[in-house]
């Protein structure tokens, strides 16, 4: 029931970039432009992302969020 950024967790990797509307993307930068929060952040283009250049300030922010699924819900 899992969906998202993180993955489906079906073990279908066919489906792994579902975005919020039910299709699938193919490339990473189409799919995390589907759940761009308006203003948060800027469009991704269909280069390389490179977050940490990018982004620098916000690796702890990052990092923290991340952390749930290292958390006993994904295990």
């Amino acid at each position: 029931q899992v969906r998202g950024l993180c993955g489906t967790y079906n073990w279908n990797q066919q489906d792994e970039f579902t975005t919020p509307a039910g299709d699938v993307e193919t490339g990473v930068a189409a799919f995390a432009n589907k759940y761009r929060v308006s203003g948060d952040c800027p469009e991704l283009g269909p280069l390389p992302l490179e977050p940490c250049g990018a982004f620098a300030g916000r690796r702890e922010l990052a990092e923290a969020a991340c952390a749930v699924l290292h958390s006993p819900a994904f295990q």
